[in-house]
């Protein structure tokens, strides 16, 4: 079902999260390391809706940190510490299994993320298939932008030199958008309509 599908994939991100974290934190100067909130399946017979998943509730504002299609240009994606380790994390999990997976929509309160998507290449990434279109992988090949967290990990500039000529070239694209779209955020309530039921800590 969806649902279980929604938890499977929620969860083996947040398994690289969790490898992220452990790479990462050790680094001097790295700081916080955003991570991925469980999620889980509940089954509730007497329901209309016998499944539904379970996740803590996210209090603050909620932001989405990756691009979902390549128009979308998002200042806290660029600018925000949390928007930066994200795209680091994206290139990290990348870098990881060799082009052939990549965490998408990352999206949360602050360092906390949920309703994360996984795109996979066609043949999937050791039997697993992602819930997004691989072009998602080929989108984020052509924009992601290396960071000072991506260069602490050490990690390969997916530039080639063809692109970085190209790039030289058009030097007013950044200054575009206004600064109002800083402000146009997605309230959580506007999210896919979802059974939450946020858990008791």
């Amino acid at each position: 079902s969806v649902v279980t599908q929604e938890c499977y994939v929620q969860n083996t991100a947040r398994e690289y999260a969790k490898l992220y974290a452990a790479e990462a934190e050790p680094l001097e100067g790295f700081g916080e390391v955003p991570e991925i909130i469980p999620i889980f399946l509940i089954h509730r017979p007497a329901n209309n809706i016998p499944y539904a998943t379970v996740e803590e509730e996210l209090v603050g504002e909620f932001v989405k940190y990756s691009v979902k299609d390549g128009k979308e240009v998002n200042f806290l994606r660029r600018d925000s510490e949390a928007g930066q380790k994200c795209c680091t994390f994206q290139h990290w999990v990348y870098e990881k299994t060799n082009g052939n997976l990549l965490v998408t929509d990352l999206q949360g309160v602050g360092m906390k993320l949920t309703d994360v998507g996984i795109a996979t290449l066609a043949k999937g990434y050791k039997g697993f298939k992602g819930n997004c279109s691989f072009s998602f992988i080929e989108q984020f090949r052509a924009l992601h932008q290396c960071n000072e967290y991506c260069e602490m990990l050490g990690l390969k500039s997916l530039r080639t030199t063809h692109q970085k000529q190209r790039k030289a070239t058009s030097t007013k694209s950044k200054n575009l958008p206004n600064s109002s779209t800083v402000k146009k955020m997605v309230p959580k309530k506007a999210r896919e309509p979802r059974d939450f039921i946020s858990s008791e800590h």
